[in-house]
């Protein structure tokens, strides 16, 4: 070594410590492994399996988080298009493309909507125009569930876990027993506030028999192991009809169900602009129907093919459910102001009553709630939810028994019901 290049060397060599010392203690070569290879490589394989399987613990932002959050704009990060990465919401591996036929395309979409009153068991279709174009009209056989809704599952002893007040006041606590937190995002101190969210006051009053819920699918393509083409009675759609069902002749709501479908263009499955066209979609009934105060985006999950999500429920076999809650938050710099929701409190509030609620009553029914960065279309009454409802490896008939928990556990929340232990 010539020693007129020793003091670089040393130089050198310090600064590579440093950093390696730096490294070590705010990232960490083992989380730094984790995240960048094995999540990495599980989710070029399979989107949104690694978070999944374990709740995003606890962290606090390191130095090297701060300092990437002043220096890596949010649209380095996001897309600017709400619709560009809005399929994270399903995070799905396998869609079928259901009505692909290619006679069919070109076909406009025609507004499908069903107003279900709790005074009649009929449907009233509403066919009219609509400002979308895109997709086609959704064809449903009609199915006399009666019987069946007659029988439903409506449980009134507690089976389950009930947590106490000061566990369910703990953030810490809430946030690593009830959530499931994608990378992009986070759901800070600010926003859980779990003492003040079990005890806010969601309940309504249906007695007027008006209008006071609406489901809908942004994702209306979304089939099961065992769904027949060309039929969207054996889609999700098909599943929303029994909810429907459910909430106006068991428990007495007025329901109206947009059967529109918003990701078919041209008659091909395409999702790029579906949130962006169920936004308008809903925007519209809402306006048309202003005493709705619940508004849910029904779904199934998209998941690995060997995942079967089942559980069984006096005696019957029924698909999973996960609540979904968007934030319109970056991880790296904060909120996304071009996807404002002033409902996010009332959002979170909803999915933590109804998680409590089914793990009280119906143990092992539900997955921990899924959170992401995004929006959605939460944004336009307080009482919104995206529900997804098994997956593409469960039969239709299995995610339709799901809807009798589901359809009480809503109903109980609506009713003001609430379980919190001493």
């Amino acid at each position: 070594m010539k020693p007129k290049y020793r003091p670089l060397y040393i130089v050198m060599s310090a600064a590579i410590v440093l950093f390696i010392i730096f490294f070590e203690r705010n990232v960490g070569f083992a989380s730094f492994t984790e995240e960048m290879f094995i999540n990495g490589c599980m989710n070029m394989v399979m989107p949104g399996a690694a978070y999944y399987c374990e709740p995003q613990k606890l962290n606090n932002d390191t130095v090297f988080d701060e300092l990437l959050k002043t220096t890596v704009p949010v649209s380095a990060m996001l897309p600017k298009n709400n619709d560009d990465y809005i399929m994270l919401a399903d995070n799905s591996c396998d869609y079928n493309e259901n009505n692909a036929d290619t006679d069919k395309a070109g076909e406009i979409m025609q507004d499908t909507t069903v107003t279900k009153d709790a005074k009649t068991d009929g449907n009233t279709g509403q066919n009219g125009s609509t400002d979308i174009s895109a997709g086609i009209k959704q064809e449903s056989k009609n199915t006399d569930n009666s019987t069946q809704v007659s029988a439903a599952i409506s449980k009134k002893d507690i089976t389950g876990t009930v947590y106490s007040r000061a566990e369910l006041s703990d953030y810490g606590f809430v946030h690593n027993h009830f959530y499931i937190i994608t990378s992009v995002t986070d759901l800070t101190e600010n926003m859980l506030r779990p003492a003040e969210f079990i005890d806010k006051n969601l309940s309504i009053d249906k007695s007027d028999g008006k209008p006071k819920i609406l489901i809908f699918h942004t994702h209306s393509q979304e089939g099961f192991t065992d769904t027949v083409d060309g039929d969207a009675s054996t889609t999700i759609v098909g599943v929303g009809d029994y909810l429907t069902e459910l909430l106006v002749n068991k428990y007495g709501y007025n329901v109206i169900h947009d059967t529109t479908v918003y990701d078919y263009v041209d008659g091909k499955l395409d999702r790029s602009k579906a949130y962006t066209y169920a936004e308008n979609g809903i925007a519209r009934i809402l306006e048309e129907n202003p005493t709705i105060e619940v508004v849910i985006d029904l779904h199934r999950d998209g998941v690995a093919d060997t995942t079967h999500l089942v559980t069984e429920v006096d005696g019957k076999s029924m698909a999973k459910v996960m609540f979904f809650n968007g934030l319109s938050y970056s991880k790296v710099n904060g909120d996304i102001a071009y996807l404002y929701n002033p409902y996010r409190d009332d959002n979170l509030a909803m999915s933590l009553q109804m998680q409590l609620l089914g793990e009280a009553y119906y143990p092992g029914f539900l997955r921990r709630i899924y959170i992401n960065a995004y929006r959605y279309c939460l944004h336009e009454r307080g009482r919104s939810m995206l529900i997804e409802a098994g997956a593409q490896t469960n039969t239709f008939e299995e995610v339709k028994n799901a809807m009798e928990p589901l359809a009480d556990i809503l109903d109980k929340m609506l009713s003001g019901e609430k379980v919190i232990g001493d």
